[in-house]
């Protein structure tokens, strides 16, 4: 490897795995109780009826199961969320607001320039957010947006200047604490995130980014994103997450509500590089009208382990959705995720397309729905799902489920596991390649599908950090 290389290959590292002593302005003890409720809406000077919902969320948190009794689920028991910090405000004036990156504090902006966001604001977004802890320290769009009216704030600032739109939608309809015990979770202690708003017919061409960064050890995060395209707009949302590594487990456990309304289109992409001291429990879910499009492009990576299945519900005639999925599990690491798909109207569309790669002992399990109910007449579905191994003692798990209630409909599903065969790596060897570039080369290709639907800077970035898992120099 050359020395320019070798830079490359270390700078790269650094921006994913560094940590940065940070004093915050307020850490909440541990656990989950009715007074750090209290104490986090208060410290947000949050309206009444936004604690209300999160101490209902809380009720709902006690009795609702945990999610390790389905089949095959990843193995939760480390997980013990009264040993978790809830919320940690670093010492920013998020409630003010910071839009100039200058002004934010010299070690928080050291952590978000190492990761590269003034970088990727200037050359491919319309506007960017950024998460440190419990809190986005700071938020800015372009101003030709903000003259057509597209809002892009994070959900604090939200709740305080759109009361209205947020108590219509936040957690409603779409992901109801009532949905599973994380959701739940989320609800009760939920901090930072993004809302967009998008106006009717607005098409915003380039995208928008929101990056979450989780620094102290032991704690939890649990951003909120609320998007909402009105009929006939157009939006692409960025989600970009990471975490160093730490002796003590940490949790991720966000919220992403999005609401596509009629021949609208937005396009929801993830790049996640926790640590594998991360447990990653999500709940995400769309709402599409009639002929709007939903799209999720993921690529989930490190994590100790993940569950994650976003969910479209296609409410109108015409609606439709893509899912584009990627996994990677190395050592020690159990990533659980897939897709749900509700077809509830007549001549809706979805594809969903699972790509996951396992290596040293690592699990992938791709698990996910797809339903069709009776009278969504001229539907159509396909699934198609590849694994792909590098050794004997990896695992690659696919649990699809499809419940058909409609005769009138077109239905697919393939599936397809295998590992990297020795004459692959020897065809590309008598070419001139080694064996780990030979390798790389195959899970470059293996993984196209997903990195050709994102700007090419993050697409650059998907593949780094997969060539790095492979290299066992992550987590």
């Amino acid at each position: 490897m050359s020395s320019e290389e070798q830079l490359k290959e270390t700078n790269t590292e650094e921006r994913f795995e560094f940590r940065t002593e940070q004093k915050a302005a307020l850490v909440a003890e541990k656990g989950l109780n009715e007074e750090t409720i209290r104490l986090i809406s208060e410290d947000k000077g949050e309206p009444e009826w936004m604690l209300k919902r999160r101490l209902r969320a809380l009720e709902l948190f006690h009795e609702l199961p945990m999610p390790d009794d389905w089949p095959g689920a990843p193995d939760l028991s480390e997980l013990d969320v009264n040993e978790i910090v809830p919320y940690i405000r670093p010492d920013v004036d998020v409630r003010a607001g910071v839009d100039d990156w200058n002004e934010l504090p010299e070690d928080i902006k050291d952590t978000f320039d190492k990761l590269g966001i003034p970088e990727a604001e200037k050359r491919a977004l319309s506007g960017a957010g950024a998460q440190f802890e419990s809190e986005i320290v700071y938020q800015n769009m372009k101003q030709q947006w903000e003259e057509k009216g597209v809002i892009f704030m994070n959900m604090d600032q939200a709740v305080r200047d759109h009361p209205d739109l947020v108590r219509e939608y936040f957690m409603t309809t779409c992901v109801p604490p009532s949905d599973n015990k994380f959701a739940a979770l989320h609800g009760a202690v939920w901090s930072g995130g993004s809302f967009v708003y998008v106006p009717e017919g607005v098409t915003v061409d380039m995208p928008i980014q929101a990056y979450f960064r989780m620094n102290s050890e032991g704690m939890g995060q649990f951003e909120h994103t609320l998007i909402i395209a009105e009929p006939g707009s157009e939006i692409h949302y960025i989600e970009g997450c990471s975490a160093p590594k730490y002796s003590k487990i940490n949790l991720h456990s966000g919220g992403v509500e999005v609401f596509v309304k009629e021949d609208a289109h937005v396009q929801y992409s993830t790049v996640q590089n926790w640590s594998r001291n991360t447990f990653n429990l999500n709940t995400k879910r769309a709402i599409v009208e009639k002929n709007g499009r939903m799209e999720w492009v993921s690529g989930s990576m490190g994590s100790k382990a993940t569950m994650l299945y976003p969910c479209s519900i296609l409410k109108g005639r015409g609606a439709s959705d893509n899912h584009i999925t990627i996994a990677f599990a190395g050592k020690g690491q159990d990533i659980d995720t897939g897709a749900k798909v509700y077809h509830n109207a007549p001549e809706t569309k979805s594809t969903i397309e699972s790509k996951s790669i396992s290596k040293d002992g690592g699990r992938t399990n791709y698990r996910g729905l797809v339903h069709i109910a009776d009278g969504a007449y001229d539907s159509s579905t396909a699934v198609e799902c590849d694994a792909l191994m590098f050794d004997n003692e990896s695992t690659s798990d696919t649990m699809p489920y499809m419940e058909i209630n409609e005769s009138r409909v077109d239905v697919a599903h393939e599936a397809t596991v295998g590992k990297i065969g020795d004459e692959d790596i020897f065809y590309l060897q008598s070419r001139g390649l080694d064996d780990d570039d030979a390798k790389q080369m195959i899970v470059s290709g293996f993984i196209e599908p997903i990195t050709e639907e994102l700007p090419i800077e993050y697409a650059v970035e998907l593949n780094r950090l997969i060539e790095l898992e492979m290299e066992g120099s992550l987590g």
